[in-house]
């Protein structure tokens, strides 16, 4: 970054995305999927990648590396503990790329020091070892004060300038549990650049987490008393209530350029596009009122809005759908849609997808087409997170047949291919959906809890797809499972079904368990 970019009105976005977004419980993703993330942002004009923790597990740090050596135009970034070992691992990961950045950190407030137990003078001396350590080995060095803004106010100028001394070339303050109100987010950043020395030299940056739905704003206040790195995530994926979105300060700097004079390298037109692919890798579904992205974020269903978007579009919408990547262009799609249309259709959407993975989704596709009069975008970005992952899953579901009704007791019988061999059961519950996962329990042991089931029609009328979440934890893991189809029953047990092959796999990256599925024999 030039000093006319610290001090003028550009605007640094550092997307945390494949950092603190993969923080969400249950939305791991894949090597792959991480890959082609930080593909889209590259392409889309992030500034920075931060593309994970490399010293969290060898998956960590073989993808921060991929990504690093892949990278055309963005900072790529790890993250790393105020810890020599940490730091020199992330800097394995990230010196492969053609402009690799440190990220290093330690809890200055009152409660996360009291964590190692550290005085404040031991910690001043901590962060200034580190940093340096940090800036000996890249030249870009970002360091953060995390909970700074429950830090004595005092003790942070008092870190903030021991790590530009230091070395930081960027200083992120942290409201790492989401507790400012905009107000007090501008004033921190003002109160650091008047009363820290070199604070001039450095970018200041805001990360900002929306535990009172408070973040973007957080950001912008930040940004509008001289912060110039805003730190977001793809649809405000993140820790707890998550962090500001990406597209939603993007946007809010775009259509507020006449009280906001900030300008970003961001494409805005890639930002749908990316937002649903993220949406599918994470399991993590955008809510329809999602403020850019979401299903209505561009709906009108009242009678006066109508009438005004009939007559003139700017009366009830402040930006235009095709400045997010969304088209007036319509491909109606149905049972005689072809290949080249289903391409078509799901690259506009953000998929893209090779001859063999576009043949499985055609299948799928004719399927889906023979039960529904039209399909919708939806549908497809349904059908998609059913095909994600599938020809590694190792339980599949082969036949599924439910009794219901008001007269018990309601049954399931079913067939499932467990690491190629077909085991079947039939077993009765509180209804269809509790007959069938009950037969999955009883083919496959394990000890995970149900912590979330949800459905939701994607689509309009009787033959709409409901698709089903579910969430699972066993011993501290949790994954997350989806799945879409016309019959709701079928759906719910594949989301199950997904969700325990997800938990296979995390199972076996930490290693706390053997790779060979349990389950009982009951022929």
């Amino acid at each position: 970054m030039t000093q006319d970019d610290k001090t003028q009105d550009r605007v640094v976005i550092f997307d945390t995305t494949l950092r603190d977004g993969e923080q969400s419980p249950g939305a791991t993703m894949t090597h792959a999927e991480k890959l082609e993330i930080a593909g889209l942002l590259d392409d889309m004009g992030v500034d920075i990648i931060e593309a994970g923790f490399p010293i969290a597990s060898e998956g960590d740090f073989n993808a921060v590396s991929e990504i690093a050596k892949n990278a055309n135009t963005s900072v790529i970034c790890g993250l790393a503990r105020a810890q020599f070992g940490d730091i020199d691992r992330c800097w394995e990961a990230v010196k492969h790329a053609k402009q690799p950045r440190i990220h290093t950190f330690i809890g200055t407030s009152p409660l996360h020091r009291a964590i190692p137990n550290l005085t404040m003078d031991e910690m001043a001396e901590r962060i200034e070892q580190t940093v340096t350590h940090a800036r000996n080995l890249c030249d870009n060095v970002q360091w953060s004060p995390m909970d700074a803004t429950r830090t004595e106010l005092d003790y942070l100028y008092r870190v903030v300038e021991i790590a530009i001394k230091a070395g930081a070339t960027t200083i992120n303050i942290p409201d790492t549990v989401g507790y400012t109100a905009p107000r007090e987010s501008a004033d921190l950043i003002a109160k650091l650049l008047e009363n820290v020395p070199g604070a001039d030299e450095i970018v200041f940056a805001t990360h900002c987490h929306n535990d009172l739905g408070m973040a973007t704003a957080n950001s912008l206040a930040a940004v509008e008393a001289g912060a110039r790195q805003i730190e977001c995530t793809i649809n405000g994926l993140g820790e707890r209530a998550g962090n500001t979105a990406l597209e939603e300060v993007v946007m809010a700097l775009k259509v507020r350029n006449d009280i906001m004079p900030f300008r970003t390298g961001i494409d805005s037109t890639k930002i749908m596009n990316i937002s649903r692919r993220v949406a599918t890798v994470s399991g993590f579904p955008v809510q329809f009122n999602k403020a850019i992205v979401g299903k209505n974020a561009f709906a009108h269903e009242s009678g006066i809005h109508q009438d005004g978007m009939l007559k003139n579009a700017e009366t009830f919408e402040i930006m235009r759908p095709e400045d997010v990547g969304l088209t007036e262009t319509n491909i109606v799609m149905g049972k005689h849609s072809g290949r080249a249309a289903l391409r078509s259709k799901l690259e506009d959407l953000g998929f893209e997808l090779g001859d063999n993975q576009l043949k499985d989704v055609f299948v799928r596709f004719k399927a889906l087409a023979d039960r529904k009069k039209e399909i919708y975008e939806d549908d497809l970005i349904a059908l998609m997170r059913t095909s994600t992952d599938a020809e590694e899953d190792r339980i599949k579901l082969v036949s599924l047949r439910v009794v219901c009704g008001t007269e018990g007791p309601q049954e399931a019988q079913m067939k499932l291919n467990i690491d190629g061999a077909d085991e079947s059961t039939t077993q009765t519950g509180d209804g269809p959906v509790d007959a069938s996962f009950n037969c999955i329990k009883t083919l496959i042991e394990h000890s995970a809890r149900l912590q979330l089931y949800q459905v939701h029609a994607v689509t309009e009328g009787t033959d709409a797809q409901a698709t089903v979440s579910v969430r699972m934890e066993e011993d501290g893991r949790i994954v997350t499972g989806q799945s879409a189809d016309t019959d709701t029953v079928v759906a719910s047990t594949r989301a199950y079904i997904h969700a325990l092959n997800r938990l296979l796999v995390r199972r076996e990256k930490t290693g706390k368990d053997t790779p060979e599925v349990s389950y009982k024999d009951v022929n």
